[in-house]
């Protein structure tokens, strides 16, 4: 028998597609070939991921980040509010615009990980709603977008919406996101 490949930043790219997977299953395919995978190495990471997530013993959910991504690219102290965390960035060759930040407050307690627009990176240019195209923009940028937009609870731990009206239309949308990343644009209600 032998022994597992370490859990590094391959493997966890193909767990944040694992979840993407689920709305946007061709780019998921194809993000995979590209790094080479094939679908049960991207099986066998989600249950790695799945199993460290759970271990009673296990590290705390900063720590497992940084064992997996190794130090980050950027670590900086932001204050939101009346509270003070840190803000963990790492880079993923996949998405090599954007980096996957990690909020973490007092005691290494992780508030909120997903995928942002890298710091010298250009933000996209987001025009009408209807033309957002999937991993296109991240939920920051369509919030600043389409402002002022409402967040709402997503459909799993990974997942973020945002309902909004598009100004220009006056067409109400949700924006459903996965690791933070846009992937699938709905139609709204008008009364919010």
């Amino acid at each position: 028998m032998t022994a597992a490949a370490p859990f590094g930043p391959r493997a966890f790219q193909l767990v944040l597609l694992r979840r993407m997977a689920d709305h946007q299953p061709g780019l998921v395919e194809d993000a995979r070939r590209a790094l080479g995978a094939p679908l049960s190495e991207m099986r066998e990471a989600n249950r790695r991921w799945q199993a460290m997530s759970r271990a009673p013993r296990g590290p705390g959910a900063l720590r497992r980040y940084r064992s997996v991504l190794g130090e980050p690219e950027v670590s900086e102290r932001r204050v939101i509010g009346d509270l003070e965390c840190d803000a963990l960035l790492w880079p993923l060759p996949l998405w090599p615009e954007l980096r996957f930040e990690v909020m973490a407050g007092p005691g290494g307690a992780v508030w909120n990980a997903w995928l942002v627009r890298a710091l010298n990176a250009p933000s996209p240019v987001l025009g009408p709603a209807a033309t957002l195209l999937p991993w296109s923009c991240t939920v920051a940028e369509v919030a600043r977008a389409f402002a002022p937009a409402r967040p709402m609870e997503g459909s799993a731990p990974t997942r973020w919406a945002l309902a909004f009206t598009d100004g220009a239309t006056g067409t109400p949308y949700v924006a459903e996101f996965t690791w933070g990343l846009f992937q699938r644009l709905l139609p709204g209600r008008a009364d919010g």
